[in-house]
């Protein structure tokens, strides 16, 4: 029974070492910071959800998962509110997503640059 507990648990720390890794990259690699807060906001709480009960799954139920659940509240209330927080200060402050129109204009091989 207790291999599966591990085997379960690692599963989890692993999962969401993955959605963090995720995440990070996103963060790196979105245009704007709409879409890079979305990216942190979401991968960011699922990723510490399933590193949490990974955690709570090796402390067993003990104090320690007790703590572990008041960090995940936590983190389940202050996630999203940090996100839209950081959303709307860029809109309050005139930062606008970017849109398909902002891109640059990619030249087709077949015409080089002819019309």
């Amino acid at each position: 029974m207790d291999q599966i507990v591990d085997i379960v648990s690692w599963a989890l720390i692993i999962g969401g070492s993955f959605f963090l890794l995720v995440g990070a990259i996103g963060v790196l690699r979105l245009p704007d910071v709409y879409t890079r807060g979305h990216a942190a906001g979401i991968t960011d709480t699922l990723g510490a959800m399933l590193i949490l009960f990974g955690l709570m799954l090796q402390g067993g139920f003990t104090l320690i998962s007790a703590k572990l659940v008041l960090i995940l509240l936590f983190l389940l209330f202050t996630s999203p509110a940090a996100s839209h927080a950081l959303g709307n200060a860029a809109w309050s402050s005139g930062l606008r997503p970017k849109l398909d129109e902002d891109a640059p204009i990619e030249q087709n091989a077949e015409t080089d640059g002819k019309d």
